[in-house]
């Protein structure tokens, strides 16, 4: 039986996707080490010009080594015809074919792009090399960044079947799995096009036997509505919730033709705050458009936001997309000590928060280092350390006594 090793790039909608491939192969022994492979399975990103040039660099090595290579995720769409000409993979299959990868990696030679509407069927009865299951409920985008290519390669927003959802999460749960990632490509536009909303399928989540826990994946400020805050202080829900703002300057919010604004954005994040929850957000610096005064700025608005996380990026250009066409006023140096400030402020946030934090932590255990230290993260999504002598990995631990450290809390039991 041939061995297939997956190589994932990306985001964690791209785990998942390689989670359904893997639960599809059923001629085909899967490993979790690409040297002991013989078959190498690429899902891709393309989220910005880096993350191509990261992929063909991988595709490159794995020819080095004489695999056998199939190309798919979002990058199929701008370089896997190229790669496939080149004869670089013996095989490219998008999105929609992904559910047929047990029959295609028994072919060589074929371009299948597939299409942007189809939606997968696929019940995922295990995550292999996961302590935590994620739950993949829509797919697509209907915004238009400037800076963003999603949309032209996952369609547009559509949602998941509910009963498949709903499905999916107690067959997990019987099998011992008892915290779900809610994700998707837009996560918080789930229900727009099936007169149902996020806080009407959290509702249904936290009814089910053996669920503990159910953290949502990115938000936009615009999708969320009272129904859903009101839903915070349920047990099972995640105390965070991760908010994409991507700027803290209504200039720069306009010239990446974004939706939320600076003031609306505080006071959004305010009202979520005072439920006791932590608050992350991307952010993106050196962006076209962002002057050192418009950066001035938006830092001191920054100070204003109640955060506790934060994903920043240096603004990377995407072919294809408007705001590939602005000029970028920001060297490398100057980008590099924007993405410092910003970060800073929100560690310092963040320590603040985990200081002030009055709860017993509700710790999932998911690893343990070589050290013989166990590490997992709390309601908050805040990573914690432990040192114990029992064996705790995969358990639910309830931490009252710990050390907060500057960047991670610590505790021995």
């Amino acid at each position: 039986m041939k061995k297939v090793y997956f190589k994932t790039f990306g985001c964690r909608t791209n785990l998942f996707d390689t989670q359904v491939m893997m639960s599809r192969l059923k001629d085909f022994e899967i490993v979790l080490d690409e040297e002991s492979a013989d078959i190498v399975v690429i899902n891709s990103c393309t989220v910005t010009n880096g993350a191509d040039s990261g992929v063909r660099n991988y595709v490159n090595k794995i020819n080095r080594a004489g695999k056998k290579l199939y190309f798919t995720g979002c990058g199929v769409y701008h370089q896997g015809g190229e790669l496939f000409s080149k004869r670089k993979v013996l095989g490219v299959f998008g999105h929609s074919h992904k559910e047929s990868i047990n029959e295609l990696l028994k072919e060589e030679n074929f371009f299948k792009e597939g299409n942007l509407e189809h939606l997968d069927t696929t019940i995922v009865e295990k995550f292999i090399g996961k302590s935590r299951a994620f739950i993949k409920i829509q797919e697509g985008c209907n915004f238009e960044c400037n800076y963003c290519i999603i949309p032209s390669v996952r369609g547009k927003a559509r949602s998941q079947d509910e009963n498949l959802i709903i499905k999916q999460i107690k067959e997990l749960s019987q099998k011992g799995f008892s915290e779900f990632i809610l994700t998707g490509t837009n996560s918080g536009s789930y229900g727009v096009d099936k007169n149902s909303s996020i806080a009407k399928l959290l509702q249904k989540i936290i009814l089910i036997d053996g669920v503990k826990r159910v953290r949502l994946g990115s938000l936009e400020p615009s999708q969320i509505d009272d129904e859903l805050i009101e839903l915070l202080h349920e047990e099972k829900i995640a105390k965070q919730l991760h908010i994409a703002i991507q700027h803290s300057h209504d200039k720069m919010l306009e010239i990446m033709n974004r939706r939320n604004r600076v003031q609306t954005d505080i006071a959004l994040f305010e009202k979520i705050a005072s439920k006791n929850v932590a608050i992350g957000t991307d952010y993106i610096v050196a962006h076209g458009g962002e002057t050192k005064e418009i950066f001035k700025d938006a830092i001191t608005n920054l100070k204003n936001y109640p955060l506790t996380h934060i994903h920043t990026f240096i603004y990377s250009k995407r072919d294809n997309t408007k705001s590939a066409l602005m000029k970028i006023e920001t060297d490398g140096n100057e980008a590099k000590e924007r993405l410092k400030i910003v970060e800073e402020i929100v560690k310092e946030k963040n320590i603040a928060f985990r200081k002030n934090i009055k709860d017993k932590l509700s710790v999932l255990v998911e690893s343990k280092h070589d050290d013989g230290i166990y590490n997992g993260f709390d309601q908050f999504y805040n990573k914690m350390f432990i040192k114990s002598n029992k064996e705790i990995k995969n358990s639910w631990q309830q931490i009252e006594n710990y050390e907060v450290r500057d960047e991670t809390n610590f505790a021995e039991i």
